[in-house]
């Protein structure tokens, strides 16, 4: 049986980080320690429209963490081939963030796509054009096999970004992850290579 290629370290998925993936005016890259001051503002603008729908910890808290050591956390899971992080740009500003996470390799060359975006750019489509970009990106430089999104019932506006691609529903997760107090259930997304042939960009409108 055929071996997987092999993606290490150096490779072409840590080219991609630091250059970016594109489409258009849309902009996937790896975030800087230039990026606070940005990156921050937005956070602080929409804490009204993340916190219902962002994880929380059900145990003690972990200690705070400056925006820098984020950075490099997210640099050394990047290097470790465990997830991988950017900040979304459009036009030249930050507007969101997305990430690739829990990479499993070995029988299983699967990951998890997590995402946020202002409130003043959601509808327009810019979310589901990212995520397309990651799964492509997925696909290709990181060469897994499948990608899966998990979102809350209520979470109208992020559930049309797995719907729009047309990833596949497999089931109501119970329970699955702790939100502002709680154990919510998910709604459940996914795609395998198979079921993506080509670019999922090619399924969206040209961007206006």
């Amino acid at each position: 049986m055929p071996r997987p290629p092999r993606v290490g370290r150096g490779s072409l998925r840590d080219a991609d980080l630091r250059h970016g993936l594109r489409h258009g005016d849309l902009v996937l890259r790896r975030m800087n320690r230039s990026d606070r001051a940005a990156w921050q503002r937005l956070r602080e603008s929409n804490i009204d429209w993340l916190t219902p729908w962002e994880a929380t910890n059900p145990g003690p808290p972990a200690p705070s963490m400056t925006f820098a050591e984020y950075v490099r956390q997210q640099r050394a899971q990047a290097r470790q081939d465990i997830g991988y992080a950017y900040v979304l740009e459009w036009r030249g500003q930050v507007v969101g963030q997305l990430t690739i996470a829990g990479v499993a390799r070995g029988s299983l060359h699967s990951a998890h796509i997590g995402y946020w975006i202002s409130e003043h750019v959601a509808g327009r489509g810019l979310m589901t054009r990212a995520v397309a970009l990651a799964i492509d990106h997925s696909f290709g430089a990181l060469g897994l096999h499948r990608v899966e999104i998990n979102v809350r019932p209520e979470n109208a506006a992020s559930l049309r970004v797995p719907q729009k691609l047309g990833l596949r529903e497999e089931g109501l997760r119970r329970r699955y992850l702790h939100i502002q107090g709680q154990w919510r259930d998910h709604r459940s997304f996914a795609i395998t290579a198979e079921e993506a042939p080509g670019s999922l960009l090619d399924r969206l409108p040209a961007p206006e």
